[in-house]
């Protein structure tokens, strides 16, 4: 009778119920109308940052369990620490790569079209003095205590070697295994408040800048949207279209994390349902759970891109000539300041400033002047960021033929 009951075809769902169910069109509604209260009602949006935030802090719980649950599951039923090890080099190899890729690209956009020939007049410095009189020195001991996701990346990768070579493995895999679907069903009941965490997040971001911020630095604004947009297209688009996988088809996969990640400007807010989402595309859990999480504090290509261009964008503003040498070494410097981007709160201006000041020739004060758009920049840094690291996991697993099957789009 099962079978018979099997075999029956499903009655297609009605136009109402794809729209009713539709989570991207929810959130994509939810980010125009936040535009239209933070527009008409500046005073109103500036009240909807406990929404947008809360939404973020909510999900934000959510990352260490899973990250943790992953990857402990994954070395667990991988049982070759070899092959950990091997992926967790490849993963480095590749973010070095490809960041560096980013960095270059930012830099010639910005040598090229030039976003810093601007007329000065009526473009407002703002108050950057909490970046630009101390800007603190990378260190790697720095980043990690602060830094939650790598610190919680190394416990795991610990807990997972440890369980993998205990007697008693298979039930402590089981009881994981319990423990993460449960983790997941509850993200899958909080992520319903996602439209609200998008608009609120989109209400306060135009009450408190305004549109009409955007329009003195508008032309920086647009390079940095081309850029990424290059980037995405042409880099992450050659890279995935190697493995035959197409970079239309998987941001279509992926539209419900962007969008989210549009709304509230924060990778984080998509990163679990983002390692969910590559589980289901094909990529195995074990190398989800290793590069994802890494990614998020070394494969960071949108903000590799914006940091580069920022620093042009400001030498440009004060008409300093960079010879190739220096904008080589702007890109020596960012390789390894950028790294430290994740972890930091302000983390882009005082990566800027730190890079600055190494620099001893672009004026470090010019970082007032990015703090009017950087709210407006800091969602296609997130966007990029995002499907940055979801290319990676891709590559990675396509290449340890750790990739089941290729994308269904009926899952979305």
């Amino acid at each position: 009778m099962a079978k018979i009951k099997e075999s029956i075809p499903r009655a297609p769902k009605s136009l109402s119920y794809r729209i009713f169910t539709n989570t991207a069109l929810h959130v994509l509604t939810a980010i125009i109308a936040g535009v239209l209260v933070g527009h008409f009602y500046p005073a109103t949006g500036v009240k909807m940052e406990i929404i947008g935030k809360g939404f973020v802090n909510v999900i934000k719980v959510f990352i260490a369990p899973i990250i943790f649950l992953t990857i402990v599951l994954g070395i667990s039923s991988m049982g070759d620490l070899k092959k950990v090890g091997r992926i967790g080099i490849k993963s480095l190899v590749y973010f070095e790569i490809v960041t560096t890729f980013a960095l270059t690209l930012g830099l010639l956009v910005a040598h090229f079209l030039r976003p810093g020939d601007i007329d000065l007049t009526g473009l407002t410095a703002k108050d950057a003095s909490q970046y630009t009189q101390n800007p603190q020195a990378f260190s790697w001991l720095g980043f990690f205590l602060s830094n939650l996701t790598l610190q919680v990346l190394v416990i795991a990768l610990v807990a997972g070697i440890i369980i993998s070579n205990l007697s008693q493995r298979q039930k402590i895999v089981s009881s994981l295994e319990t423990a993460s679907e449960f983790v997941f069903r509850i993200l899958k009941v909080v992520m319903y408040l996602a439209p609200i965490g998008a608009f609120g997040g989109m209400a306060f971001a135009v009450g408190k800048f305004g549109i009409a911020s955007l329009l003195p630095l508008g032309k920086l604004l647009v390079c940095v949207y081309i850029t990424m947009a290059l980037f995405i297209f042409l880099i992450l688009g050659a890279i995935l279209r190697y493995y035959k996988v197409s970079v239309l088809t998987f941001l279509k996969y992926i539209k419900e994390e962007l969008l989210i990640v549009l709304g509230t400007s924060s990778s984080e807010a998509a990163l679990p349902s983002l390692m969910n989402k590559l589980e289901k595309m094909g990529c195995s859990k074990s190398v989800v759970g290793l590069v994802v999480p890494t990614g998020y504090s070394f494969n960071l290509d949108g903000t590799s891109i914006y940091l580069s261009m920022a620093v042009i964008f400001i030498a440009q503003l004060y008409k300093v000539d960079l010879s190739v040498a220096e904008m080589a070494s702007i890109i020596g410097i960012l390789m390894l300041t950028s790294k430290g981007a994740a972890g930091v709160t302000g983390s882009g201006f005082i990566v800027l400033a730190s890079t600055l000041t190494a620099i001893h020739k672009i004026p470090v004060e010019g970082l007032a002047f990015l703090l009017g758009v950087d709210k407006f920049m800091s969602e296609a840094r997130a966007i990029t960021n995002i499907i940055g690291n979801g290319v990676a996991t891709i590559v990675i697993a396509k290449s340890e033929k750790e990739f089941i099957h290729p994308v269904d789009e009926s899952e979305n």
